[in-house]
């Protein structure tokens, strides 16, 4: 199991655009991200989340949980559906839902530039996503900025997240894009 740790951020035009300019140049990935529950939405009462997402075409199976240090257990593996992907988290020990009635809910489309910082006392990926969060008939626009911790103590990302939050003037988004896509109808 792999552990998340990211902070999110809302992003106007104006601060995408500094940002860009500021940490370019950039790699980008297309992203198509496809979130999954059962009928009775056990997965989401459990704190758990499962995606499918394609990344530049690649097919990448993730299952999240919440931890209780606030950060996010995280099993990931290239699979070319739900199901398969399903079973090799199972082999690696992730907690898999029954693949039974599972459907997608909701998702996302859009493309994030993205690179790796030096950060005091470790390393962390500044991601800068623009695009779509959808619902079954709703669609609303996404643009936020993600920092994630790479490598080094918690305690680093935390200090770095506050004064690039200063910095730019930016506003904490405290929820996933899962549960903001969950959200539309």
């Amino acid at each position: 199991m792999g552990r998340e740790l990211e902070y999110k951020f809302r992003l106007t035009e104006r601060q995408y655009a500094e940002l860009c300019e500021e940490y370019g140049p950039l790699a980008e990935t297309k992203m198509e991200t496809a979130y999954y529950d059962t009928p009775d939405r056990a997965l989401g009462a459990g704190k758990k989340t499962l995606r499918r997402r394609l990344e530049n075409r690649v097919s990448v199976v993730t299952l999240k949980t919440n931890l209780p240090d606030g950060s996010r257990g995280e099993w990931e593996t290239v699979a070319p559906t739900v199901e398969a992907g399903l079973a090799a988290l199972k082999a690696q020990g992730a907690p898999v839902p029954e693949a039974e009635g599972l459907a997608e809910i909701c998702s996302a489309r859009f493309t994030r530039l993205s690179r790796l910082l030096t950060i005091p006392g470790g390393q962390a990926e500044l991601a800068l996503d623009r695009g779509i969060l959808a619902g079954q008939r709703e669609e609303a626009p996404l643009l936020e900025a993600e920092l994630e911790l790479k490598h080094g103590p918690d305690q680093a990302l935390a200090a770095f997240a506050r004064e690039f939050a200063e910095k730019y003037g930016l506003e904490e988004e405290p929820q996933s894009k899962f549960a903001r896509a969950r959200r539309l109808r």
